[in-house]
């Protein structure tokens, strides 16, 4: 059947006029959800759940966001659900790296970030080495020392493939060329219990996982924080970078959406968690983030992780293999 031109530039204007009014009662007429991969309770829950009124508070409006969680396959099921959902603005979903960016890198995900827009990085928290004070090593380069002579005689923890223990520990291995016994678990908490019970020498972690390591049922040490300067909350940790070894990583956490959201609507978003994260209610709020909150905007945040994506190519490669 022959179709009329006045009839496809009607249906093609109402699609436009349709869209207009769609992002004309963005973000009020509902709720604006925000994907968490993980359980309740949790470092990426808290953080969301924590931001998110204050986030609300500075978009204006009749604007409400509400925290849905999607847990399963180390936070792949809410980013992948998120870049499949329609770029309206009304999906958002916390992303967390290394993981986000590297795992793509050596196997098939459901997600692909080339899909996915990012709108802002909230948390940059620096890799930490961790020993128990009574027992283990008690200075990094001693350590680097000892491994130099025999290879493999120090244990240590990561979270497991692609996270930033994991990727930490490889980088170090590859820029002091030493060899450490891995020893894999499913978080920080497994870690910390084995590290206390003399199972493991070390373990990898994020600093905010041991914030209070002095006080925990079995007192720990930092030993050195993987940054190129030391943090303000970690005064006394030496870097790597103090020992010469140009060994980078933080755990980072931020918000993203499907690729193709109007970008007057990311830019609203973005200005907002700016905002969010500056008020001084949440600073009071957010005290076990606090020490580690780093804004970057979507476009600086992508320009950072291509770079690392460069930097990882071959620990990836070596997992492939």
């Amino acid at each position: 059947m022959k179709k009329h031109p006045w009839l496809c530039l009607a249906v093609a204007l109402g699609l436009v006029a349709a869209q207009g009014a769609a992002r004309a009662d963005w973000p009020n007429d509902r709720p604006i959800e925000i994907l968490v991969g993980f359980a309740a309770g949790g470092t990426t829950d808290v953080m969301a759940r924590t931001l998110a009124p204050y986030i609300q508070k500075h978009l204006g409006g009749k604007s409400q966001l509400v925290i849905v969680n999607r847990p399963g396959a180390s936070g792949e099921l809410a980013v992948s659900h998120m870049q499949r959902s329609r770029p309206d603005g009304y999906t958002m979903a916390i992303v967390n790296l290394p993981g986000y960016f590297f795992l793509p890198m050596y196997r098939k995900t459901s997600y692909d970030p080339a899909d996915i827009q990012l709108v802002a990085r909230v948390v940059s928290d620096p890799t930490v080495l961790v020993a128990r004070q009574d027992k283990g090593p008690h200075d990094f380069k001693q350590m680097i020392k000892q491994l130099s002579a025999q290879p493999g005689s120090l244990s240590a923890g990561h979270n497991g493939i692609g996270t930033n223990g994991h990727l930490a520990m490889l980088s170090l291995q590859d820029a002091a060329n030493v060899r450490l016994n891995a020893i894999p678990f499913k978080g920080t908490a497994e870690q910390k219990v084995n590290l206390g019970g003399g199972h493991i020498d070390l373990a990898f972690v994020s600093a905010s996982e041991v914030q209070t390591a002095e006080a925990e049922a079995v007192p720990l040490q930092l030993l050195a924080q993987f940054a190129r300067e030391r943090l303000p909350s970690l005064p006394q940790v030496p870097t790597t970078f103090e020992s010469g070894l140009d060994v980078e990583m933080t755990a980072e956490r931020g918000f993203a959406m499907p690729k193709g959201v109007p970008p007057e609507i990311v830019a609203r978003l973005q200005k907002s968690i700016q905002d969010a994260m500056a008020d001084p209610q949440y600073l009071k709020a957010a005290k076990f983030d606090a020490p580690f909150l780093a804004f970057l905007g979507g476009d600086e945040w992508e320009t950072r992780i291509a770079e690392e994506r460069k930097r990882y190519s071959k620990q990836a490669r070596e997992i492939q293999e």
